[in-house]
């Protein structure tokens, strides 16, 4: 049952992870599209993620009267799961309360997909959370970042590069829905978020 669950240690209900590597030299790269996406999400809920914790940056803030936790993990992508189960464990929250932000190459830039439970799909930072956290049935919000420009392309390279103008302007028009995508979760409405953001911009 998603986000059906009393508050737990510390009032904390649910944990919002975006996911991305820690360093100026990846900021706006295509794989740390989840702490934007994050941030946004931070901005729009009056707060801001700045706290050291759980190794992570944090921050607590109160959505639609649900205490929910907001992290981007320090550990660097293919440890995410470390800071992601950490605070897990410490305020006692089921893997069905943890929502994932994360980067999808198969998807074209600004395309959403919203999943209730599933494997990795070869990203190592949601394959690390599963791991840690012992369970594949928490919910993860990917969104596209495009695919290699041609097969020989390497995949670091590109994940770990920038968007174009056109891309960056595709994704920016998604942050009100992703933000409204994630509250339509947290409200214990999955399905619902699902059917209205899936895709691209409608």
């Amino acid at each position: 049952m998603f986000f059906k669950s009393k508050a737990s240690a510390g009032g904390v209900e649910a944990i919002v992870v975006g996911l991305g590597n820690p360093g100026r030299q990846y900021e706006g790269t295509r794989h740390n599209i989840g702490w934007r996406a994050l941030d946004a999400a931070a901005e729009a809920w009056g707060g801001k993620i700045v706290k050291s914790k759980h190794k992570a940056l944090t921050d607590t803030v109160t959505v639609n009267g649900k205490k929910v936790l907001l992290m981007k993990p320090q550990t660097f992508m293919n440890a995410s799961g470390e800071a992601v189960g950490d605070a897990a464990k410490f305020y006692k929250v089921a893997p069905q309360n943890v929502i994932v932000l994360s980067d999808d190459i198969a998807l074209a830039p600004g395309v959403l997909r919203i999943r209730k439970t599933g494997s990795a799909g070869g990203h190592n930072g949601l394959k690390s959370i599963i791991a840690h956290l012992g369970s594949q049935d928490f919910l993860r919000l990917r969104i596209g970042v495009g695919e290699k420009p041609h097969p020989e392309y390497d995949l670091a390279d590109w994940v770990l590069g920038k968007f174009s103008p056109a891309d960056n302007k595709a994704i920016d028009e998604r942050m009100a829905d992703i933000v409204a995508a994630l509250e339509l979760m947290l409200a214990g409405e999955p399905d619902k978020a699902i059917s209205k953001y899936n895709g691209a911009k409608k």
